[in-house]
């Protein structure tokens, strides 16, 4: 069966590859995908090199990376292709390969719907979410929706969408390409800080103390904002601010909505904060990603994993597979369904407060054979059921279910 997985790439984490590899962009499409594939970024090659011995051709579409889709206009002779917007060269893409199977992770609607009504060859179209469930009507047109957090399994299910779970898994490939050398972190973290409701206001308040009674090395897009970010966010405020008293005094909303500038903030329904912590700033370093940031976590004696506020219960994130694959060990946030995955405080460490994640974070710190065992038990554990070969194989299930 023929499968084709449509997604993006962060836009810092395309930018970050090209500044540090800017011969790739000029090279081929099959080159320039095989270099992003072995920078193991997004989604990389991990279903299509797991699929394949279970009878699948697998085609990678990462539709936003210009570089990369523009060297397959090229090489496919498209007219005047440099006139053309990413996702109509995608299209091209998917009507070449005339795939079975189309793996839709993005919530675009619109660009779900040419792909359906133009590429009569797709029978399944699988979506997929991660613990925020993005606001979209797309889902409406996928015949299932995957995704790594029950909660959003559930979320969707109950508003009317087929959903089912499936855990991220590790490519013991990448163990290959990242070096075994001398810890460089104490305690790191890696990941974004989006001061909003379901994101990560929990993880910003732990992250504070944490920074305050541990130190701990952020890596983190949000290091890349500086006082011009600042001074927006307090002029986007005051705007907020202002609309808020101009209604509770009683202007009527036409009035409000002539007033220059105030006017923009009229639609919003929260207030803007600041893009970053100032306290957290002093520890922050620029967000990695794929092998970078697996080198990173390789790189240090403990690591923290904090799910995002819209997971309360389950743990989902990729996280727990990256940092036990590559043999660190984790102190993660306590959920119901941990023990199914790792046992507690032998393959992976939990916390259920923060006083109890500074705690066993000093003590981890303290006593170096312990946690090196704990490190090495979850990543035999990892290794032994949770590789991207494992969630092949669930994928076919669903996959042959779905088409049944």
């Amino acid at each position: 069966m023929k499968l084709l997985i449509l997604s993006t790439l962060y836009p810092g984490c395309t930018d970050s590859f090209y500044s540090r590899k800017p011969e790739v962009a000029i090279q081929s499409f099959a080159e320039q995908k095989a270099a992003i594939d072995y920078a193991a970024l997004g989604w990389a090659d991990y279903w299509s090199h797991a699929l394949i011995p279970l009878g699948y051709n697998v085609l990678n579409v990462f539709y936003n990376v210009e570089n990369l889709q523009r060297a397959w206009a090229r090489e496919h002779s498209v007219k005047q292709y440099e006139s053309l917007n990413l996702k109509q060269i995608a299209i091209l893409q998917i009507k070449s390969f005339q795939p079975d199977i189309l793996f839709f992770d993005d919530p675009d609607e619109a660009l779900l719907l040419q792909i359906r009504s133009e590429v009569p060859s797709i029978r399944l179209v699988l979506g997929w979410s991660g613990s925020a469930v993005p606001m979209t009507n797309a889902w409406k047109y996928m015949d299932l929706i995957l995704s790594c957090a029950q909660e959003s399994v559930e979320q969707l299910k109950h508003s009317g969408y087929p959903a089912t779970q499936i855990h991220h898994g590790f490519d013991p490939r990448l163990l290959g390409r990242i070096s075994q050398r001398e810890k460089l972190y104490n305690f790191s973290f890696i990941g974004q800080i989006v001061r909003t409701s379901q994101f990560h206001l929990l993880r910003e308040k732990l992250l504070k103390r944490l920074a305050n009674q541990c130190g701990i090395t952020i890596f983190t897009s949000s290091a890349d904002y500086g006082w011009k970010d600042d001074v927006k966010a307090l002029l986007m405020a005051t705007a907020y601010d202002t609309v808020c008293a101009l209604r509770d005094a009683g202007l009527p909303e036409e009035a409000v909505m002539a007033l220059p500038f105030i006017s923009k903030a009229a639609p919003w329904s929260l207030r803007p904060t600041r893009p970053a912590d100032p306290v957290l700033k002093p520890f922050m370093k620029p967000a990695v990603f794929g092998l970078e940031m697996l080198q990173v976590l390789s790189d240090s004696k403990i690591t923290l994993n904090c799910h995002a506020d819209s997971s309360p219960r389950f743990a989902s994130n990729m996280r727990l597979f990256e940092t036990t694959g590559v043999g660190t060990c984790m102190i993660t946030d306590w959920k119901d369904n941990l023990t199914e995955l790792f046992t507690s405080d032998t393959e992976l460490v939990t916390y259920k407060s923060e006083d109890e994640c500074i705690e066993k974070a000093t003590w981890l710190l303290d006593h170096p054979c312990e946690r090196e065992a704990i490190a090495s038990a979850g990543q035999a554990r990892t290794l032994r059921e949770h590789t991207s070969s494992h969630r092949a194989l669930l994928m076919d299930d669903i996959i042959r279910k779905a088409l049944s």
